[in-house]
């Protein structure tokens, strides 16, 4: 599977897990999580694989072991054809984790078109056809027998399984870029195409649990533990990447109106050796803001204007304006021309919900506060903290 990169650059690399080196350039991890899926494996196979070799006694959970790296190795795989697929079109690739669910290939940001995104998508299953296609001829002529013929049937099944349920027309799978680049190529609207294959995903997620739980219970069949706990595990996970998708395509169409000058509030600025009496004088009913600059002409606060009015009156023209102020955060500014999700992704890198907005001279003239970017994203009101 791929994903764009989060909204924000930075990420903790010990969150992404096992660092296991380089591949064509590219950062490969092993999540933690897999520990929890190759446990699963040796489980479920150890005990198959010991009656159809019984000789192997408790070595048969050994083998179980190596099915799940050979697994682990089919994922990586199908993740490096993604990744090696991307470079054609010059996608920088973020990194390569294997995971509980198999892996993902996560990009940079890169400029897509309908027909790179299927190419890209659909180079990860074509690699396990491939994988299963060479297996399946090795082992025909070489005819491998005991534990080494169960593996390399294994394998050519396990690549054939994740080459054929990824193709599935549905977000978060491969597929899902089929039904996107269809809708987007119709409508002209990336967003639009990931919404219309999150649902498709979901309808997915619907079908499976009717055709392999449903379905048998209504025949009288008793679901086995094992088969049933995995069905609902990929179901739910299926079905929380498709909401992801509709969720971010909505996100996405609403970032038109995020923009520095259009959500800013009207403010002014002022040198940090100015009075309240200079801010009362600007602002004397609150409105426009005002911003804290220091003599090299950075924002450093807002004034508070609640704290203004507790000024006594004998006191504003020898207040300093930073005894009614609160701090920005280091750097807290941005250009008036900024917007969209190169807004988003610098206001992800600071710290704190305010933010000056300045002209091409870096004069103040608007106050960006976090709760409107957010509510311009969401089309929802953001919510208070409790601190006034």
């Amino acid at each position: 599977m791929t994903s764009p990169s989060a909204p924000h650059p930075s990420h903790n690399k010990k969150r992404d897990g096992i660092p296991l080196g380089k591949i064509a350039g590219v950062p490969v991890y092993l999540a933690y999580s897999w520990f929890v899926i190759a446990a699963i494996t040796v489980v479920f196979y150890g005990p198959f694989i010991m009656d159809f070799i019984p000789g192997l006694g408790n070595w048969a959970y050994l083998v179980g072991l190596a099915v799940a790296l050979l697994l682990a190795l089919s994922v990586l795989v199908h993740e490096l054809a993604h990744a090696l697929s991307a470079k054609v079109f010059d996608w920088p690739t973020e990194k390569i984790v294997i995971n509980l669910w198999g892996g993902h290939t996560q990009f940079e940001n890169f400029t897509a078109s309908p027909g790179r995104s299927v190419v890209v998508a659909l180079a990860g299953p074509a690699s396990n056809f491939v994988v299963a296609a060479v297996m399946f001829a090795i082992d025909s002529v070489a005819q491998f027998k005991g534990v080494a013929g169960t593996l390399t049937d294994i394998v050519v099944m396990a690549n054939l399984l994740i080459g054929i349920f990824n193709i599935l027309p549905g977000m978060p799978l491969d597929g899902g870029r089929l039904v996107e680049s269809a809708v987007w190529k119709a409508t002209g609207s990336q967003d639009k195409g990931t919404i219309a294959a999150g649902w498709s995903g979901r309808i997915i997620v619907v079908a499976l649990v009717i055709w392999f739980i449903v379905v048998p219970f209504l025949r009288g069949q008793w679901p086995d533990l094992m088969y049933t706990t995995v069905t609902v595990l990929v179901c739910g996970f299926l079905w929380m990447g498709a909401s992801s998708s509709i969720h971010h395509a909505k996100l996405r169409s609403r970032l038109y109106l995020v923009s520095a000058a259009g959500l800013a509030e009207p403010a002014v600025g002022v040198p940090n050796s100015a009075t309240v009496a200079d801010v009362l004088d600007i602002s004397p009913a609150g409105s426009p803001a005002v911003v804290i600059c220091g003599p090299d002409g950075r924002p450093q606060g807002v004034v508070d204007f609640g704290a203004t009015l507790a000024v006594p009156a004998a006191s504003v023209m020898t207040t300093p304006v930073t005894a009614v102020a609160h701090a920005l955060a280091a750097g807290a500014y941005v250009p008036e021309w900024s917007k969209g999700q190169e807004l988003i992704q610098y206001l992800a890198r600071l710290d704190g919900g305010e933010y000056a907005v300045v002209d091409h001279n870096g004069i103040v003239t608007g106050l960006l506060r976090q709760q409107a970017v957010v509510t311009a994203i969401t089309g929802k009101e953001a919510r208070r903290s409790g601190r006034a």
